[in-house]
């Protein structure tokens, strides 16, 4: 029996732009909007999962096309604030296709989740260790071009298919690129399409340098 039957087959939206959660990772949220807020209520009284989608520039406003692929994540942290606002921490679990959405009387969308293709998020990803070197190399340039800091001594021991999903999250990737990372098998073939899109974005503005 595959794990992913243990996930919920019908599982709530909540669609941010340029915001993905790869599996096995946590992601820190603000939710603020009331039908998030409500959303997040209902989750926290059923099984604890809501999933994370990007939406698409197109379509009616309070409901946008979406991404076709999608996180089921779990809420593990999750504190009001004085002002009304939930804190939650959502750990990443696995990857699905939007298969269409579920007609429900919420304020938020449900999608109905196919998770066939990615079982393997439930299990280690290969290793991407072997890449440290080069990863490590194009990531210093890229932090300096973009502005973003690291704690350096932890990246030279973390495993690297942590640095990337990290990276993947916090990198000001457009929405197609962070969507292709998502996409992309965890491990190698991530950590590969990573280095190729921070040298690209080293290769344009050496390019506008130049102009």
């Amino acid at each position: 029996m595959s794990q992913t039957e243990d996930l919920p087959l019908e599982i709530a939206l909540f669609p941010i732009r340029g915001c993905i959660l790869p599996p096995g990772e946590h992601l820190p949220l603000n939710v603020f909007e009331p039908r998030y807020l409500n959303m997040i209520d209902d989750a926290m009284a059923g099984d604890g999962y809501i999933a994370m989608v990007q939406p698409r520039g197109d379509g009616p406003r309070d409901a946008p096309r979406l991404e076709r692929v999608a996180t089921a994540g779990r809420i593990v942290s999750h504190t009001e604030t004085q002002d009304g606002r939930y804190l939650i921490v959502l750990a990443g679990i696995c990857r699905f296709t939007l298969a269409g959405e579920a007609v429900r009387r919420t304020p938020y969308r449900v999608a109905r989740a196919d998770y066939s293709g990615f079982e393997g998020d439930l299990a280690p990803p290969p290793s991407a260790d072997h890449m440290r070197s080069p990863l490590l190399e194009v990531m210093r340039a890229y932090f300096d071009l973009t502005g973003l800091s690291a704690d350096w001594a932890s990246l030279l021991s973390a495993p690297v298919n942590t640095v990337v999903d990290r990276v993947v999250m916090a990198a000001p990737l457009d929405q197609d690129h962070k969507q292709a990372l998502l996409t992309a098998h965890a491990g190698p073939d991530r950590a590969s399409i990573l280095c190729a899109l921070m040298e690209e974005a080293l290769a344009r503005a050496g390019q506008a340098g130049r102009a």
